[in-house]
């Protein structure tokens, strides 16, 4: 062979060779560049994947507070009910306890008399009319000569110098019953306190 055809196919290699080179770095680097755009748009998958999660969780706190919400707006308005339920027919009661005691102070009176028959007649009404009242949830509120004095259970309508030292401060005489409804006073025990 001659000198210059071994020159030629020495350059025809290396021509092959940097065209070789060439393309593997082309390949290389094209590589890279995929990677970094894969990477961006793996780390923009992340960042939105993150960002959905953020969202998924302040919505899963704002349900749970709104679920909190709502479950002690049904526990106040059930337990407003129920108080409403227990003193629906308080005005009605009120109006009742003027007749109560005109029962009261009948009974007192029909007693003085001999009519035995219109004291029993007098009795079971009275009876049957407490009764009912009872039924409803009317109770008295229990009061006697020389219990103590209290402000929160007891209306003072007056003071008087005590018969005995035993009373001072204390209850001497009650005007007028008290009665609650349930747990709660509709009327207080009128009193008369010793000083």
């Amino acid at each position: 062979m001659t000198k210059k055809a071994n020159d030629k196919d020495q350059d025809t290699i290396k021509d092959q060779v940097e065209e070789n080179i060439d393309k593997a770095i082309d390949e290389v680097e094209k590589e890279q560049a995929e990677k970094s755009e894969n990477k961006e748009v793996a780390d923009e998958d992340t960042s939105e994947t993150d960002k959905l999660k953020e969202d998924l969780q302040k919505e899963k706190d704002k349900f749970l507070r709104l679920f909190a919400e709502f479950e002690n707006y049904k526990k106040r308005t059930s337990k407003e009910r129920l108080e409403l339920f227990k003193t629906a027919n308080q005005d009605v009661m009120i109006a009742m306890l003027p007749v109560l005691d005109d029962f009261d102070r009948a009974l007192v009176e029909i007693n003085k008399t001999e009519d035995k028959n219109l004291l029993k007649g007098v009795e079971l009404i009275h009876n049957k009319f407490r009764e009912t009242l009872k039924n409803k949830g009317l109770e008295p509120v229990e009061v006697e000569s020389g219990d103590t004095f209290d402000a929160d259970i007891h209306e003072a309508i007056t003071q008087i110098p005590a018969p005995n030292d035993d009373l001072k401060g204390k209850i001497v005489d009650v005007v007028e019953r008290g009665y609650r409804l349930g747990e709660r006073i509709i009327r207080y025990p009128k009193v008369v306190t010793g000083k």
